[in-house]
């Protein structure tokens, strides 16, 4: 059951236009245009290995808070997720199954926006385990937050904020600008970011070739853990 819902999932995100817009499109857009036009000063080296990973980040941000907070939301409002609630696949199961979907279409993401960015030049090094743990820990934080989101405010709300926090974190979030760039006490703050750490741990693996990036790790794991454990205790079916 988890498996067909799971499946049911992917199908109803890959043919929805704006989830396919914010997953898919807008990153790759982002990428090209800011690898190939010298806009942002990125620093030494490439511009795409720079940018390569903050929007492997991005990637992750847009499916797995974005496109789920819209879609959960709606779902939510018109009585979809109560319907499902009363089925024999149970609650624990519908959100499995969700999360499924999620780290599918986030495999397919992260495929085909590394081997844009490899024809774009991109030498990554590192070490892979450390940047599994880094997207894997990164969609549980997203993840809990969109479901917070999803299950708390009105669908109409849940596309405004979840489309403006997008907004913002792809500018503060160390995704594109980097944020050396922003005052020392707005760094001291965006550096707690979800999207921060994942880009800044992606950067410093993929781009500096360092180890394990503990930090980075720490701050998502309180991210996924809160966000999770939030979406669990105030999540509204109906």
């Amino acid at each position: 059951m988890i498996a067909a819902q799971a499946a049911l999932e992917t199908k109803m995100l890959l043919r929805n236009g704006e989830q396919l817009l914010l997953t898919v499109i807008i990153p790759t857009l982002l990428l090209v245009l800011f690898s190939a036009v010298d806009i942002v000063d990125t620093g030494t080296g490439a511009s795409v290995d720079f940018l390569a990973p903050g929007i492997l980040a991005l990637a992750v941000m847009s499916t797995a808070f974005t496109g789920q907070a819209i879609a959960t939301g709606f779902e939510r409002r018109y009585g979809v997720l109560k319907r499902l609630a009363a089925s024999p696949l149970p609650r624990w199961g519908l959100m499995t199954a969700k999360t499924l979907s999620v780290l599918v279409t986030e495999v397919l993401q992260i495929a085909l926006l590394t081997l844009i960015a490899l024809a774009l030049g991109w030498s990554p090094h590192g070490n892979p385990a450390a940047v599994l743990l880094l997207l894997l820990l990164g969609t549980a934080a997203f993840s809990g937050l969109g479901l917070l989101m999803a299950g708390t405010l009105k669908a109409e709300a849940t596309l405004a904020a979840a489309n403006l926090v997008f907004l913002l974190l792809l500018v503060g979030g160390g995704v594109i600008v980097p944020l050396d760039r922003f005052p020392d006490a707005a760094q001291s703050v965006l550096g707690l970011l979800p999207i921060s750490a994942l880009s800044d741990g992606l950067r410093d693996v993929l781009k500096d070739g360092a180890g394990t990036p503990w930090g980075d790790l720490g701050v998502l794991a309180v991210w996924a853990v809160a966000g999770l454990a939030a979406a669990g205790r105030f999540f509204r079916w109906e």
